[in-house]
């Protein structure tokens, strides 16, 4: 059996990491930021995302390697924290899409530092395949880029088929790559309509039995995902990834 996985609730807002203070109002194109001294090296790393400070994150992302820090652990509890709290200033409207696209690249920048070092942490071989996108009519890609790069971080091999992404490409692209798993989210209740169409597919096609599916994004919950047909649910990037491990090693059991 493969895997389609419709990851999790991307936009929750996380705790901020100890010895960081409630951040200030974005002003023009400076974050102005208030912490304490003594940070850890990750909460380094969740200023500098949030401070949209490219530079800064490039050179945490080689402390990390050189101090022997986990990357997987670099990115989820430094540069990922760092972009959930940005999202959740957008949403809030105390940013604006400028301000999140120049902390995505400083994260991104920080992430292809880490890169080789992930693909020495993973056991030898992917960890499975994931064809990952936002559902059609939906061009909110924030959380999904999050989780994409956590995933990639755990060891899956991950084709991203970026937003606004048709049912039916969901569908055939993992027919395409012989995925284990489709990761899609949604961040509206108008959006989020379209993920029982999956299910739908899949049985009009004769394939239901071939996949898992797993619904999520801001608007959706864990109940309303069973109820449409889903095996599984993550409410944020940290746990989709965990999901993801369940599903496959109940697929290795079958």
């Amino acid at each position: 059996m493969q895997v389609i996985l419709l990851a999790g609730r991307y936009g929750t807002r996380p705790e901020l990491p100890a010895g960081m203070s409630e951040l200030e109002e974005l002003r023009g194109d400076e974050t102005i930021m208030n912490m304490n001294m003594g940070k850890t090296l990750f909460e380094e790393m969740v200023a500098a995302t949030v401070a949209m400070d490219e530079e800064r994150c490039v050179s945490l992302a080689r402390k990390a390697v050189n101090e022997g820090v986990d990357p997987f652990e670099a990115i989820q509890n430094g540069f990922a924290r760092g972009m959930q709290i940005v999202g959740d200033k957008l949403a809030k409207l105390e940013c604006f899409l400028p301000e999140v696209m120049l902390s995505a690249d400083a994260m991104n920048a920080a992430v292809e530092v880490l890169k080789p070092h992930l693909v020495q942490r993973v056991d030898r071989g992917s960890q499975g395949t994931i064809v990952i996108g936002t559902i059609q009519g939906d061009v909110h890609d924030l959380g999904k880029n999050i989780v994409k790069i956590m995933l990639e971080a755990a060891g899956f091999t991950v084709h991203d088929l970026g937003n606004d992404a048709p049912v039916r490409q969901f569908v055939e692209k993992a027919q395409e790559v012989g995925a284990d798993i489709i990761a899609a989210s949604a961040l509206m209740t108008t959006t989020m309509a379209h993920m029982p169409d999956i299910d739908g597919m899949l049985k009009e096609l004769g394939i239901r039995d071939k996949y898992y599916v797993m619904l999520g994004g801001a608007p959706v919950i864990a109940e309303w995902a069973g109820e449409v047909g889903a095996d599984g649910y993550g409410e944020d990037a940290a746990e989709a990834v965990e999901t993801a491990k369940r599903l496959l090693q109940k697929k290795m059991r079958r």
